[in-house]
């Protein structure tokens, strides 16, 4: 895949997803979208919290951590209680100035095929309510939108507003 290698992080690598967290704010920033990430909002806390009780993904090139996700197995404060059918996707986030077009992409690919390999037919995911490019983006990637979400807690913020995404993942996805 590109030269990209996938694994879970560690403590080791809090660090290097706090900075690609940092990095892809900026980037965000710099094309105007203001209201999504902010640099310095999270910290190695958040990531290790994230791994006590789902997985942080990295995606490695030449060495370095070039790309990440977190994969959650519940997500009450956006999906409310759920059965265990569904496996949630947060931050996925890449250096933009170190991937190729589509990298993005093929992260969604990989954490879709993990949430399949552990049983669970959806992959769910949210995307600010107001963010037109992102929510087309998950839309193309065959995401469909099936409800809105209302002042979902943030981790170092003010509530905000969420369109709920998911898709369904075949069990013997390659």
């Amino acid at each position: 895949m590109n030269g990209l290698h996938f694994r879970l992080a560690d403590d080791a690598d809090l660090a290097a997803v706090v900075r690609l967290r940092d990095d892809a704010a900026r980037w965000m920033l710099a094309r105007g979208v203001t209201n999504q990430w902010q640099p310095g909002e999270l910290s190695k806390d958040h990531f290790r919290r994230v791994m006590e009780k789902g997985e942080v993904w990295l995606a490695e090139a030449a060495g370095r951590v070039v790309g990440a996700w977190e994969l959650w197995w519940q997500d009450e404060d956006a999906w409310g209680p759920q059965p265990p059918t569904a496996g949630y996707v947060h931050r996925l986030m890449v250096e933009h100035s170190r991937v190729a077009p589509g990298t993005g992409r093929q992260l969604l690919r990989v954490a879709e095929r993990r949430v399949a390999a552990a049983g669970r037919p959806l992959v769910r995911l949210d995307c600010l309510a107001g963010n037109a490019p992102l929510k087309a983006y998950y839309l193309d990637a065959g995401y469909q939108a099936v409800g809105h979400k209302e002042g979902k807690p943030q981790p170092n913020g003010a509530p905000k507003s969420f369109t709920l995404l998911e898709k369904s993942v075949p069990d013997d996805e390659e």
